[in-house]
């Protein structure tokens, strides 16, 4: 995940990317012929032609929702990628967390300036980690300074390695006391490093908050009220709802594609990436979202105010972090709001410029760092295009 946005800090922590072409046959295997293809669809074939098995995209704008599919959903059979398919959108759940933290702080029910320990007593202590000194808003935006435990719960990146452990589960618990092995990047508040305990502690603090999970929590507070009937919150469940495409991963350059549709519960199952949806479910959240639907005025601003990500960490140029949330800007002017996820064999890359709003499904991954990077890019590309491209024909 060496480009994405956020989500791609799993792919940083592990050390994975996305797969090359050679290994999928033919570039043009799985995608029908169009005579004369619209700017969408030609940027979703880019994306399997530079190796990605299949992809989805669904675009909702004030015109109509348009979609796209390229390559195919199972490589054995050749089927295609399903229309309105359920994909796993891994850390993009990380924005529903924070909408809930932050419904809770409009609610007076906690304040984002209160430290961890005052919620999670003890919980963040060891190698220089400390509770007492990391706000709720620190952990939201990455400013914490905390430790990713991704690294912890991956001991064999191989497909071996894969099937071996992908049925492990562990607790929000055990996740921090993972991390906790490790010294922090920093003191809290003097710098920027994305970590996936910061949204595991998240989760435990809407418990402690409200006595309820997270899971029964966005269920209550977004999944319902906005009728996202096909967003799951599946806990240790490790399969996806039909219909869907297969996922692939590629452990090592010019390795075999491997079938990771099956969740890797040691990073799939927590609050920092466990939700599973749809395209349309995930625009429409991001539309009510981003509209003022779901936070009143002083907790969006909250969830808006950003900071700047470091060049190193693969973002767009220009991205920018919020609370659960990046900003991203358009080569049209503005920007747009998103947040990424991916994990073994998927990505999914969610985002809406208030207007419009997108998502797109990668359903392979590959193990060479320049074609995860470039893929990337790919999928930026193809954003870009979609929202700027709605946005001219909203002024014609």
């Amino acid at each position: 995940m060496s480009m994405t946005r956020r989500g791609s800090a799993r792919w940083t922590a592990i050390v994975l990317a996305a797969a090359s072409l050679a290994a999928l046959g033919p570039a043009g295997a799985g995608t029908a012929a169009v005579a004369h293809s619209s700017p969408l669809q030609r940027d979703a074939d880019a994306l399997h032609e530079d190796g990605v098995t299949g992809v989805s995209v669904t675009l909702a704008t004030p015109q109509g929702v348009r979609t796209a599919r390229s390559g195919v959903g199972d490589l054995r059979t050749g089927a295609p990628v399903p229309r309105q398919e359920y994909v796993r959108i891994g850390s993009a759940t990380k924005t529903f967390v924070a909408t809930v933290l932050l419904q809770l702080a409009g609610e007076g029910r906690l304040s984002l300036d209160d430290t961890v320990d005052a919620w999670l007593p003890g919980v963040v202590r060891g190698h220089g980690n400390d509770g007492r000194g990391i706000t709720l808003r620190q952990l939201l935006q990455h400013t914490s300074g905390l430790p990713d435990y991704i690294g912890d719960v991956t001991p064999d990146l191989s497909p071996a390695g894969y099937r071996e452990n992908r049925w492990t589960t562990y607790t929000s618990e055990q996740r921090v006391a993972f991390a906790m092995r490790h010294p922090p990047s920093f003191e809290p508040g003097t710098g920027w490093k994305y970590s996936n305990t910061d949204y595991v502690l998240a989760g435990m603090v809407i418990k402690a908050v409200t006595g309820r999970s997270w899971e029964q929590e966005v269920q209550a507070r977004i999944v319902r009220p906005l009728r996202l009937t096909r967003t799951l919150t599946p806990g240790d469940w490790p399969f996806l709802p039909a219909p869907h495409a297969r996922n692939y991963q590629q452990f090592a350059p010019d390795g075999e594609m491997v079938d990771t549709t099956i969740a890797y519960l040691p990073f799939d199952g927590d609050a920092d990436g466990a939700m599973i949806s749809t395209a349309e479910d995930t625009n429409r959240f991001l539309t009510a979202l981003v509209g003022g639907e779901l936070l009143a005025p002083a907790q969006l601003a909250e969830m808006q105010r950003t900071v700047d990500v470091p060049a190193d960490h693969g973002s767009p140029p220009g991205t920018r972090d919020g609370l659960g949330l990046d900003w991203t800007p358009l080569s049209c002017g503005g920007g747009y709001w998103g947040h990424s996820g991916d994990g073994f064999g998927y990505m999914a890359w969610p985002a809406s410029d208030g207007r419009s709003s997108i998502t797109v499904s990668l359903h392979s991954r590959p193990g060479d760092k320049d074609t995860a990077v470039r893929q990337t890019r790919g999928i930026a590309t193809l954003v870009d295009h979609a929202l700027c491209s709605s946005r001219a024909e909203g002024v014609r």
